[in-house]
């Protein structure tokens, strides 16, 4: 009885070495360089590069090579896969990665701070997009974000708006009809 009496603080201290592991061990693998930060601060970076720097139709490859970092490597392999084929270049108009044709002229990712499992591998981020001009617009899409080694990273762009310019739906589904 002293026995298990002396051995009973040793077990309980052997227990609160304990690590705790990630539900998710491995997130996959990268295969290019990539952003720093959370998947509200990649969103961010990667809509106000965007913003910066707005293009319509499929990007070109000096651009897809400036967005590289941001985007998973599913959706950049798809994207350099359609600006190869010259009629879905023809049939994509427009801003691609947002429901509004002409683009949006600011954008405000939700933070991912309310997002309750921190060991996610992907997560759907709300975008509030607007375009200033003669009638001001305002929108919300949804930004899919991907878990890819240590990297957060763009894998889909969901069309949101009442009225989107796109059909399919998100950028994915409209990339590979």
């Amino acid at each position: 009885m002293k026995l298990l009496a002396a051995l009973a603080p040793l077990a309980l201290l052997l227990s609160a070495c304990t690590t705790v592991e990630p539900v998710y061990k491995d997130n996959g693998s990268r295969t290019s360089p990539c952003v720093d930060g959370g998947p509200d601060t990649v969103a961010q970076q990667f809509y106000d590069l965007r913003t910066s720097q707005p293009t319509q139709g499929l990007p070109d490859a000096a651009l897809l090579a400036k967005y590289r970092p941001y985007l998973s490597d599913k959706l950049y392999q798809t994207l350099l896969k359609a600006s190869n084929n010259p009629q879905k270049e023809a049939a994509l108009q427009g801003d691609i990665f947002s429901s509004l044709a002409a683009g949006p002229g600011s954008a405000s990712v939700a933070d991912a701070s309310t997002i309750p499992n921190r060991d996610a591998r992907n997560i759907p981020l709300r975008v509030k997009l607007s375009r200033d001009g003669d009638k001001p617009q305002e929108w919300q899409d949804e930004v899919l974000m991907v878990r890819e080694g240590t990297c957060w990273a763009v894998d889909d762009v969901r069309y949101t708006s009442p009225a989107p310019h796109i059909e399919g739906g998100s950028l994915s589904q409209r990339l590979l009809k």
